[in-house]
């Protein structure tokens, strides 16, 4: 089962739907089979790289509202996160640019590490408020996610791997995505948004159904038994 996954690292919705994709690849049995890439979107192409503003205050004037009410619109999605044990830090996210982030991320694809980076850059910036506009930050995230600092900073100072951020975006924009985040199964399938994480199982269900794959099977008893492996037994 492959699986195309748009996300913005600035999307409070997109922590929550990699959250409940994860889950419901487990309740579902197939999360053994899944193969998960990440596709580069953009919420704000023309986020400052050095802006000084919250995303709140960003949010306020892009949605014409008071401060108060892109505060509480905020605090609504991250009273929905806690259902992740995700814990969102509404009063210090910045404004941030994260064209630079996909780029690193895509790098870290070729290094095996994308999906430690991809949940290091929305942990730091949604848990910590970290500013991942910032190289220094990405520095310090790619190191913590088992990448080599110098490599990363030349990746960062150059303009290596914007073509195939553009080519996430441009693709985005052909399969009709209009929001993140968004699923893409077996290039055959979609499904928008942060969905229930009971709807959510119940559609990779029956993508399941419809693409001949068998479920992995539930374990039931105890977790710890007897049991034999070639020449040795091993008893509780």
């Amino acid at each position: 089962m492959k699986i195309e996954v748009w996300s913005d690292y600035v999307c409070p919705f997109c922590y929550i739907g990699k959250r409940t994709l994860e889950q419901a690849l487990v309740r579902s049995g197939y999360d053994s089979q899944a193969e998960i890439t990440f596709k580069a979107y953009e919420l704000d192409p023309q986020a400052p790289v050095d802006s000084n503003r919250f995303a709140y205050e960003h949010l306020a004037e892009k949605m014409g509202q008071s401060l108060e009410r892109a505060k509480e619109m905020t605090a609504g999605v991250a009273q929905q996160a806690k259902a992740f044990d995700l814990h969102y830090d509404v009063e210090n996210m910045p404004h941030a640019n994260t064209f630079s982030a996909h780029r690193l991320v895509k790098w870290a694809a070729t290094q095996g590490e994308e999906h430690q980076l991809t949940e290091l850059l929305m942990h730091h910036y949604f848990e910590k408020a970290h500013n991942i506009s910032n190289s220094e930050t990405l520095l310090s995230i790619a190191e913590k996610a088992g990448l080599n600092r110098e490599q990363a900073a030349e990746v960062l100072d150059s303009d290596q791997f914007q073509g195939e951020v553009e080519q996430d975006i441009q693709e985005a924009g052909q399969i009709g995505v209009q929001g993140v985040p968004f699923f893409v199964v077996n290039r055959k399938y979609a499904i928008s948004g942060a969905q229930p994480l009971e709807a959510f199982i119940e559609a990779l269900e029956q993508i399941g159904e419809e693409e001949g794959l068998r479920p992995a099977l539930k374990p039931i008893g105890k977790a710890k038994t007897s049991f034999c492996t070639g020449d040795s037994c091993d008893g509780e």
